[in-house]
């Protein structure tokens, strides 16, 4: 009971490597908008994009990508919308004092104008000015909006791994299915074959029944293809392990379809009989569905 109960604890969730997610951090002024998105990748590659008032934070932002995710091709976009609401707004005295000089010139120059609009002055660039963020609080604010983002594109492979975990299921027990298909046929196949070639034997070469059962024995070994189901077998039972393990396994995986591969086109070149014949096609094509699913898996 506590055995596996200790199993359990100890496995590890499949994840996918295609996800998304969006994740807001408010800091003081304004709010900061993040955004990722993943795809499949042999390695982990990073594409951030961020503001130039944001890029003295990029190196840490690669860390916390780096430390938190395993492979997949990764884009971190992250931007800023300012909150006018929320900002302590002041006049700017060195501008302010430039535009009362330019306009005291231009009353000069031209007496009967109307009066400047105040409000009007106000919308001038530069003349209201926000307070400074604190570099620390927005330090902070990237840190905890990336890692809420990161959770989240995590939580959305871990659902993506999930179902693909369950496809792969689907197609092992589909092999598992054509080997009990093929198996139980193989003596009659091959008893049947040897006895069609026994006859062709005899009247080709005109030879004594024991050079005729050398021949046979012979051949009978090449075509054997137990030894071919019994590895299938082996594999299937090694990517049922590697399943319930879980974690970052899709290049195990990916080398068990590559001898499973093996396996089924070895069988497909032994066949003597159409019924072979065709669970080898079957087995191919159960295998490419599953290799083309783990590419997607860590």
């Amino acid at each position: 009971m506590n055995m596996t109960a200790k199993k359990s604890a100890n496995d590890q969730p499949i994840l996918s490597m295609t996800g998304f997610a969006a994740a807001e951090s408010r800091f003081p002024g304004g709010l900061l908008l993040i955004e990722l998105r993943a795809v499949n990748h042999r390695y982990l590659e990073l594409n951030v994009k961020i503001e130039d008032s944001l890029r003295q934070y990029e190196a840490h932002i690669r860390e916390q990508l780096q430390n938190r995710l395993g492979r997949g091709k990764v884009e971190c976009r992250i931007s800023l919308k300012s909150d006018s609401a929320a900002t302590n707004l002041a006049l700017n005295p060195a501008m302010v004092a430039q535009i009362s000089q330019t306009l005291g010139e231009l009353q000069q120059h031209f007496p009967q104008a109307q009066p400047v609009n105040l409000v009007e002055v106000f919308k001038l660039p530069g003349v209201l000015q926000s307070e400074a963020v604190d570099a620390e609080t927005l330090a902070q604010s990237v840190q905890s909006g990336l890692s809420q983002a990161i959770d989240e594109l995590i939580a959305a492979r871990q659902r993506e791994g999930e179902k693909l975990k369950q496809v792969l299921l689907d197609r092992l027990q589909g092999v598992r299915e054509q080997i009990s298909i093929v198996k139980p046929l193989l003596p009659a196949l091959v008893s049947q074959y040897q006895e069609k070639l026994t006859a062709k034997l005899r009247e080709a070469m005109q030879a004594d029944d024991d050079r005729v059962r050398q021949e046979i024995v012979l051949y009978a070994q090449r075509i054997d293809v137990d030894e071919e189901l019994a590895r299938l077998n082996s594999h299937i039972t090694e990517m049922d392990r590697i399943l319930t393990a879980g974690g970052a396994v899709g290049k195990k995986l990916d080398f068990l379809m590559q001898e499973m591969n093996r396996e089924a086109n070895t069988l497909g070149s032994k066949s003597v009989a159409i019924e072979t014949t065709q669970v080898s096609m079957q087995l191919k094509v159960l295998i490419e569905q599953m290799r083309e699913q783990i590419q997607n898996i860590e």
